[in-house]
């Protein structure tokens, strides 16, 4: 790709959604935009350096003999690069984001500004714990409501997101087996049940553990009589999700909880769907030794472009001895942190999970939230989002197949069953949404149930908001039926480019910009 004689080859590769052609490509405010390396012009920078001084090279020959390869613009050429880009992305702040399992919901403005205030913006972890007792004190009352919420005694608050949290929970499940047993236990067997996030049974092989799998029922929930039959000497931990990954709540928890505990094994809970039971169900009830909490679900902080998360860790009694460092303490002196092994007594930790002492940032925002909610709006806000699941499968059942028979909790889950013999697929069916304007759901996960399309609308979502969508999926299903395939199998049309061969861009990605001239060369 490039610019003058190259821009009809430029503009018509991506295919375009287009009702006649421009001269750039642009479409109204829909505008193209080139590679920032094709924007390069020699000489053009936004800042002026000072000259390098001559100095003698100590690099023995090794010195670079040719230029760095990286662009030259002025500022308002990156700034327009990058803005241009930032109009191809869709955003929560642009509508409804159905992504099952990920929760993506609205993010409150105050909690953005809290996390702004200098004292908290400003900070530097190496700061004396002295000038951070602000900052000490936020994260303490912060764990404080996340042990009330859940019933647990201890929590650890450094993991840096949900699988860092699974892997804290299960670092101090296998410390204190070997405690308990002089370092001799063979409890090296973890049971996970098949709908499980895939980070469930990583995590346990991470942690030097043997996986087996837990079937479910017809009814998608554990098979208890399945788990019975597992249990042995052996087994270490049970790994489950409440409300597990189909959206559905487990009835039978305190049963396994009594089961496991039995056997001499420990209770794990993925937390990643709390926000679905926050403030009506405390885990600890159930029986759970450990869980951690996905900051970015339950409690809004960002969770797009990959975070920053946080996924702090609520322990039992038995296992708080193992939780990691740093740690918490105050007294009349104040707020102080446990960071060195001499300090911590007769506890036990695990070690240090993370530089410092977690992200700092979610913990305002997720104080920020709970404080403007309180008790009794956390509870509205896991009831609004199963309200808003349910309603979404209501309004939809006659048309889709829902994998397994309602109510649902926080998101419902369809199959493709809707779409047999209408020569369309699950990805036909993502790709035409696109075209509509939303974002698609999760698509064939959970990976226990053909052609899945997980639907989570959250409690953000208004009921305009959630009809809108309701509307496009009712004539998406409606369009497939009517043996309109076409339509779904060109999808998505009206985007800056058309679908992709997603298989060989995984299989043979590009991830390095060659220019054209050098690509011709390489070839000879």
């Amino acid at each position: 790709m490039g610019h003058s004689s190259d821009l009809s080859r430029n503009r018509a590769a991506g295919g375009a959604g287009s009702t006649g052609d421009t001269v750039l490509g642009h479409q109204g405010l829909r505008l193209e935009e080139d590679l920032l390396f094709e924007l390069d012009s020699p000489g053009q920078s936004g800042v002026d350096l000072p000259a390098i001084p001559a100095v003698e090279s100590r690099l023995g020959g090794l010195e670079r003999r040719t230029e760095i390869g990286l662009p030259g613009l002025s500022e308002p050429e990156v700034v327009r690069h990058y803005t241009r880009l930032s109009q191809k992305n869709y955003a929560i702040d642009m509508g409804t984001y159905p992504l099952g399992s990920c929760t993506m919901k609205h993010n409150p403005r105050l909690n953005e500004k809290m996390a702004r205030l200098p004292g908290f913006a400003s900070l530097h972890p190496l700061q004396p714990a002295e000038t951070t007792q602000g900052a000490l004190a936020l994260i303490e009352a912060t764990a404080q409501w996340l042990k009330t919420l859940t019933g647990m005694p201890a929590v650890a608050m450094s993991p840096a997101a949900g699988a860092h949290g699974e892997l804290c929970g299960m670092m101090a499940i296998r410390a204190a087996l070997d405690a308990r047993e002089d370092g001799t236990t063979s409890r090296r067997r973890v049971l996970v049940p098949e709908s499980a996030h895939g980070t469930n049974p990583a995590t346990a092989a991470v942690c030097g553990f043997t996986v087996d799998p837990i079937p479910a029922n017809e009814a998608g929930r554990v098979d208890v009589d399945a788990f019975k039959a597992k249990l042995g000497d052996d087994v270490a931990s049970v790994m489950l999700t409440n409300p597990n990954t189909c959206g559905l709540f487990e009835p039978d928890m305190i049963e396994i909880a009594r089961l496991i505990h039995e056997a001499g094994g420990y209770f794990y809970c993925d937390g990643a769907n709390f926000n679905a039971i926050v403030g009506r169900v405390r885990p600890g009830d159930l029986g759970i030794d450990c869980m951690h909490i996905n900051l970015h679900k339950t409690f809004s902080t960002p969770h797009g472009g990959g975070g920053p998360g946080a996924g702090p860790v609520v322990l039992s009694e038995a296992l708080a001895p193992f939780a990691p460092r740093p740690w918490i303490v105050h007294d009349d002196s104040g707020f102080a942190l446990v960071e060195n092994e001499a300090d911590t007594g007769d506890a036990a930790p695990i070690g240090r999970l993370k530089a410092f002492h977690g992200q700092m940032g979610m913990f305002v925002r997720t104080y920020a939230y709970m404080l403007s909610h309180g008790k009794d709006g956390l509870a509205q806000v896991s009831g609004d989002a199963v309200l808003n699941a349910n309603y979404v499968m209501a309004r939809l059942q006659d048309l889709m197949t829902p994998s397994f028979a309602g109510p649902c909790m926080h998101e419902c889950l369809f199959d493709d069953r809707f779409l047999d013999g209408t020569d369309v697929t699950t990805l036909d069916f993502a790709k035409a949404m696109i075209d509509e304007g939303y974002h698609p759901m999760t698509m064939y996960f959970p990976l226990v149930v053909h052609g899945a399309m997980l639907i989570e609308p959250t409690e953000t979502e208004s009921k305009r908001g959630l009809d809108d969508f309701i509307a496009v999926m009712r004539r998406l299903a409606e369009n497939a039926k009517a043996g309109k395939a076409e339509r779904f199998a060109a999808a998505p049309q009206l985007t800056p480019r058309r679908r992709l061969d997603e298989t060989t861009a995984a299989r043979k990605p590009v991830l390095r910009w060659t220019p054209e001239g050098l690509e011709a060369e390489a070839a000879e």
